[in-house]
């Protein structure tokens, strides 16, 4: 397989990202089949890396108290297995964008084929300062004007994922 185009905004329309994953022993099950939960990792980690691409560090923003994102719901259908030593392909397209939240249908890709398609929905949370709690509470927020202006106009859902 060749190496994955892992700039931030792929040009042929179908995603904004692609990140590269290799299924080591630690993501599968005795047979060496990848556990279904992995995917939601590895999907994670793509958008987390396209954002980083974009120039958003999240852990710097969660710790100057900016806000975080946090997943909110997320949906998956899995129509072939991953497995060991395998090179996939995982892109993220926005195809929703909010003030308080962003949808990105997702899918992971094995030399052209198709294994999972997802879609996810990430809010924006903030901490506030509680009187009655000893930490801060995470409370739903607007997504920054910096965020949302760097954030790709969405695509059409190029996803068979249920509604």
């Amino acid at each position: 397989m060749n190496a994955p185009d892992l700039s931030p905004r792929a040009t042929d329309g179908r995603w904004h990202h692609q990140h590269p994953v290799r299924i080591y022993w630690e993501d599968t099950d005795a047979g060496g089949i990848v556990f279904y939960g992995n995917y939601l990792k590895f999907m994670e980690r793509a958008r987390t890396e396209w954002l980083r691409a974009l120039g958003f560090d999240q852990e710097g923003m969660r710790r100057s108290g900016e806000g975080m994102f946090v997943v909110a719901d997320t949906q998956l259908r899995y129509l072939q297995p991953a497995r060991l030593d395998d090179l996939l392909n995982v892109t993220v397209a926005v195809v929703e964008r909010g003030r308080a939240s962003v949808v990105f249908a997702q899918e992971v890709w094995r030399n052209g084929s198709l294994l999972v398609s997802g879609r996810i929905r990430i809010g924006w949370v903030q901490a506030v300062s509680a009187s009655d709690a000893a930490e801060p509470v995470l409370r739903p927020g607007r997504i920054p004007q910096r965020i949302l202006g760097c954030l790709p106009e969405p695509l059409s859902s190029n996803t068979d994922t249920p509604a």
